[in-house]
């Protein structure tokens, strides 16, 4: 049996590529309106006098940390996956582990990068396996539609004329 004809064979759905800065700068966005809101807390919590632009000014720090973290991690994975030509927990580990890296690198330790990219890389690596162990093959519509109540049967057909 040839390489191909295996290929096919398989459950798996074909690989659908995507740009990984595109895909980044979405989570970026995301991120960042995180650590905005993160920031606020932490501005509203805080004593100073910095007033309401202590969000942008005193812990505006958050914001971009949050918007990096995202961004690092869904480059990455998204770059791993495209490389690999798989959607599997490979690339959420390599992503978690660029963001763990990422998180350790505030602290300005390389032994705290090391670790956050480990503990970060099997965390997020772990989540996204034992989803896949599950072995749904449900797609999205179907899933709504067996978690959303249809509506009951009319109790009187009225006939058509």
């Amino acid at each position: 049996m040839s390489e191909e004809a295996e290929v096919s064979n398989s459950n798996t759905p074909a690989f659908d590529a995507k740009s990984p800065v595109q895909e980044a700068s979405r989570i970026a966005l995301q991120g960042a309106a995180v650590g905005l809101v993160l920031s606020s807390v932490q501005n509203a919590l805080g004593t100073h006098s910095h007033g309401a632009m202590g969000v942008v000014t005193r812990t505006g720090g958050t914001i971009g940390f949050f918007a990096a973290m995202g961004a690092a991690f869904k480059f990455t994975e998204t770059y791993v996956a495209n490389e690999r030509q798989k959607n599997d927990a490979l690339n959420g580990a390599a992503g978690g582990c660029a963001a763990g890296f990422l998180a350790g690198l505030r602290s300005r330790s390389l032994p705290m990068a090391l670790g956050g990219c480990a503990f970060l890389g099997l965390a997020i690596g772990g989540f996204d396996y034992t989803g896949q162990l599950t072995g749904s093959t449900e797609t999205k519509d179907e899933r709504r539609k067996r978690f959303f109540k249809s509506p009951p049967p009319p109790l009187v057909e009225v006939p058509s004329e």
